[in-house]
């Protein structure tokens, strides 16, 4: 059966210091929920916290209607998938699937079949009586999910299950998480510190940032509309551009005196305030001769196939990215003038502190 999880004002504390001062966040049933955040930001930490490894100073956790706070982990009904795979190096692959089934002490018929389907939904039934030291990285890792699936958990929890694998088999192995939790349709909390990772497999994403949720939301609703200045940069790349409000909140005007009418700033975004703009590098546009734009130089380019990747000074000395898609044309060298237009409709502007978007 598929669960949510409800977290309700949680409080982590080390002695005075405070990890997470007042976390809230449902969860829904047989969603695949990301945790994202820089390092120390305490995503792990809240991860721990739901598996039962951390103590709760403070607010409530659910799972579904069951308070789980003082319940030991071991009756949380759980699987958890670690960042160094935790499994049994003097066990073969196939009883480190069976590992959970026995504990749970079901008959042996049934500990068979189960450990044989998750050893072929894994595609790892080749490797079943090998040794772990005999297996790849990203093998070792198929054991560690097949294990932690194998007991048909309520919850699946993983903690940066992909950050000692290559870049290649980083790639596939999110693949593998992403069709498996889909065809199980389990409830899934994943934390990483990797904003594409995160992009690649989730329902939805959680950005945090020293213990607070900066923006909860759909990887395209992030990506396109950050609710502040950290989640614009943590998710993807930007360039930050600083400009002016005017024309009643009808625009922004550039330093460089560019102007762009704009109907969907908020109601109070006034005359003469300092904002900073988010513009994404596919957001530029290399306008044609003569077009008004901001005035650049190319300093130099990047081809990378589908796209050419240029870094462009601005007249104040400002390097910003812009991604272009490649053409037949001759790509342009460096210190090429051009002008650049900006996709009025997808720039996000923030407050001068950062701290919110003045986008409706």
């Amino acid at each position: 059966m598929n669960i949510g999880i409800r977290i309700t004002h949680a409080l982590k504390k080390y002695g005075d210091n405070v990890v997470i001062p007042d976390l809230s966040v449902d969860i829904e049933p047989g969603e695949f929920f990301t945790l994202l955040g820089p390092s120390g930001c305490g995503k792990t930490t809240l991860l721990r916290m739901i598996a039962g490894f951390n103590t709760i100073e403070g607010g409530d956790f659910y799972f579904g209607d069951r308070r789980i706070n003082d319940l030991d982990p071991a009756k949380r009904n759980i699987g958890m998938v670690f960042q160094n795979y935790a499994i049994f190096p003097h066990l073969t692959v196939r009883k480190n699937v069976a590992f959970g089934l026995q504990n749970k002490k079901l008959p042996k018929n049934q500990i068979d079949g189960q450990t044989t389907k998750f050893l072929k939904l894994m595609k790892i039934e080749e490797y079943q009586d090998r040794l772990p030291e005999r297996l790849s990285g990203g093998q070792q890792q198929r054991v560690a999910l097949a294990r932690a699936l194998a007991i048909e958990p309520e919850v699946l929890l993983m903690d940066e299950p992909l950050s000692n694998l290559d870049a290649k088999l980083r790639v596939e192995m999110r693949e593998v998480i992403k069709e498996i939790q889909n065809s199980l349709g389990i409830t899934t909390v994943y934390v990483t510190h990797d904003q594409e990772e995160a992009m690649a497999v989730s329902d939805r994403i959680a950005v945090m940032n020293a213990g607070v949720i900066q923006q909860i939301g759909s990887p395209k609703s992030l990506y396109q509309r950050p609710a502040n200045l950290f989640v614009s940069t943590f998710i993807g790349r930007t360039n930050l551009l600083k400009a002016t409000v005017v024309d009643n909140g009808g625009g922004i005007r550039f330093k460089d005196g560019l102007s762009l009418s704009m109907d969907n700033l908020t109601d109070d975004a006034k005359d003469g305030q300092e904002v900073i703009v988010s513009i994404r590098p596919e957001e530029f546009v290399i306008e044609e001769a003569g077009q008004e734009g901001l005035p650049a130089t190319v300093a130099y380019n990047i081809f990378l196939g589908l796209n050419t990747h240029y870094f462009v000074d601005l007249a104040d000395g400002e390097r910003v990215e812009i991604i272009q898609e490649s053409r037949i044309e001759e790509i342009l060298k460096s210190g090429t003038p051009i002008k650049l237009g900006i996709k009025r409709e997808k720039i996000n502007v923030f407050t001068q502190d950062g701290s919110r978007s003045v986008i409706k």
